[in-house]
């Protein structure tokens, strides 16, 4: 699978699980740690879980098991690491506090989706 695809596949996911607030940031050049991040928010730990496990059972779906998944036992915060694609998903307060838009600068940006985003 492709990286966009792939990139694709997760904002497809996030969406039809009802995730808020989807951005998109292209970090290539910036890290080597991944080319997307994707951030999106929960609107409660068990909604966080349910998104992360079902982001890494698509994508394993896919052909592109998860390399890692992390924080689902909290739920606040959740982690499925994709290679190419990062996908955080937090919980608003906790998303406030980390900020990882700005961390990693606005410019980057690709897309944001409307779902959720303050008027």
């Amino acid at each position: 699978m492709q990286l966009e695809q792939l990139k694709d596949l997760v904002v497809e996911v996030l969406e039809d699980m009802k995730a808020r607030e989807i951005t998109v940031m292209d970090v290539r050049g910036k890290t080597s740690v991944t080319d997307y991040m994707i951030v999106a928010s929960g609107t409660s730990d068990r909604h966080v879980k349910a998104i992360a496990e079902t982001v890494a059972y698509k994508a394993k779906e896919a052909g592109e098991p998860p390399l890692g998944v992390e924080g689902v036992e909290v739920g606040e915060w959740a982690l499925v690491d994709l290679n190419g694609v990062v996908v955080h998903l937090m919980l608003p307060k906790v998303r406030d506090f980390y900020s990882l838009e700005r961390l990693w600068n606005a410019p980057s940006l690709v897309a944001r989706s409307a779902a959720g985003a303050p008027a």
